[in-house]
């Protein structure tokens, strides 16, 4: 991140802007809808931006730049259409230590000037640094095409109802609480329809009966994440990840999926590597209860889906047992999004009509299944976890019967751009394996749809 957004009461206080055309007009409107005093310096100031000046109580000089124009200003925007002055600008801002934005420089700028959907008292700012303005504002017409007007009138209520509700509610975190379910609530949705008598009703109901002890039952969100990539979490699994107040997390979730949690939630890393246990399950499961326990939204956030080969079950076991409230997400399972990324079909008419999911990894160890029945015609195995395991795999499909040439593949990391595939037959891919650097997760797909890559394999990395 290069910059750092930041919200900035600038009004009564001073502006320079340079330039007295177009550019420096779009700056000027900006500055005037914060309440900034407005400077501008130019040789000539089409009407509209004297007007603006004039509008802060502001001035207009009829010259060009000077370093003394500095004197005074909290920030300067240079929007001349000559580099020049701009670079000169840049320089004297620089070392007066004044903020400095310059018109499609970010270069010379220490300051990003970014388009704003404006829904009073509510503000959303959109930085593209050096992506230009383009691209600023067309993401700033999507979020505005799906961000209703109205939802500056719902960003007013927490500032409206504070004081009655902090006397009801002293402690910080039980106001939070008290907001998180209000807007989870049809007080936001009969708002946003213009109900906005019937939505202050509910309101004014909901801020008298506010307890402390009433908001304190907490509450355990079991969430897959899916196989990796961020888009490929759901849309409910994402909502409940970002009401939590606490979330704990396997070593297989993406920081970009970790972003997604709000401000101040606390992240609890409870992952496991092969052999390296961070904490042993069953502390795992404790932390749930003993954060539920403390009132707290508590987001158990794994990867694929939680009840695949996730140990979910178990998890909720002591969860249930403690009477604590729980939801489960499902998520598009490491098989699935591999495969499908890898180009894989997991069945297909002339090659399988049907898959097992096994998993590599026992719980005490080793890989010992029952073979046999594992090789079954016109199915696909998929094993999970099965890295290291692979030769013992191998061997055991092969001493039971499976034809060596059968056809198989390793997805290293599959859905990330790291994605790795390996491809051979059951009886080559150890030794294909043992030859290459290859970085878990892994899943092993055996069977003859994997003949069909990569013949519908369309997710690939860009080379290095």
């Amino acid at each position: 991140m290069e910059y750092l957004p930041v919200g900035w009461r600038i009004r009564g206080q001073w502006a320079l802007v340079t330039g007295g055309g177009e550019l420096a007009l779009s700056a000027a409107r900006r500055l005037h809808a914060a309440g900034a005093r407005l400077r501008v310096v130019a040789l000539s100031v089409n009407e509209e931006l004297a007007g603006l000046a004039a509008h802060t109580n502001g001035d207009v000089v009829r010259r060009k730049y000077r370093s003394t124009d500095l004197e005074g200003m909290v920030l300067a925007i240079g929007a001349e259409d000559d580099a020049a002055p701009n670079q000169t600008l840049a320089r004297d801002a620089e070392m007066a230590g004044c903020p400095v934005h310059v018109v499609d420089r970010p270069e010379l700028s220490s300051l990003d000037l970014p388009a704003i959907i404006d829904r009073d008292p509510l503000l959303i700012s959109v930085h593209t640094g050096e992506a230009g303005p383009v691209l600023r504002e067309w993401i700033r017409a999507q979020v505005q095409s799906w961000l209703p007007a109205r939802w500056g009138r719902v960003a007013r209520l927490p500032g409206e109802f504070h004081d009655r509700l902090a006397a009801k509610l002293p402690e910080r975190a039980a106001r939070q609480r008290f907001w998180r379910r209000v807007l989870d609530s049809s007080v936001v949705e009969q708002m946003l329809a213009g109900k906005e008598g019937s939505a202050r009703q509910q309101l004014e109901d909901a801020v008298a009966r506010a307890d402390a002890e009433n908001l304190a039952g907490g509450e355990v969100y079991l969430v897959g994440a899916g196989p990796g990539d961020p888009d490929l979490m759901t849309f409910r699994g994402l909502r409940l990840l970002q009401q939590a107040d606490i979330v704990l997390h396997d070593r297989l979730i993406p920081d970009e999926i970790l972003a997604f949690a709000r401000d101040g939630a606390e992240k609890v890393y409870v992952g496991k590597a092969r052999d390296k246990h961070s904490l042993p399950q069953d502390n795992i499961n404790d932390l749930l209860v003993h954060y539920a326990r403390q009132g707290f939204k508590v987001c158990r956030l794994k990867g694929g889906d939680p009840f695949i080969f996730g140990r979910g079950g178990e998890e909720l076991e002591k969860v249930a047992e403690a009477g604590i409230d729980f939801q489960v997400v499902p998520g598009i399972t490491a098989a699935s999004g591999c495969s499908t990324y890898a180009g894989i079909p997991l069945t297909h008419r002339d090659h399988a009509q049907s898959v097992r999911f096994v998993t590599g990894h026992r719980k005490k160890g080793g890989a010992e299944l029952d073979w046999a029945a594992l090789i079954q015609p016109a199915e696909t195995l998929v094993f999970y976890m099965g890295l290291v395991s692979l030769p013992d795999i191998a061997d055991g499909l092969i001493r039971n019967g499976m034809d060596a040439n059968t056809p198989a593949a390793l997805v290293s990391r599959g859905t990330l751009d790291s994605q790795e595939v390996v491809v051979g037959t059951i009886g080559e891919l150890p030794d294909q394996i043992a030859r290459r650097e290859i970085h878990a997760p892994t899943v092993i797909i055996i069977g003859g749809v994997v003949q069909l890559y990569p013949r519908y394999q369309w997710f690939q990395r860009d080379p290095d």
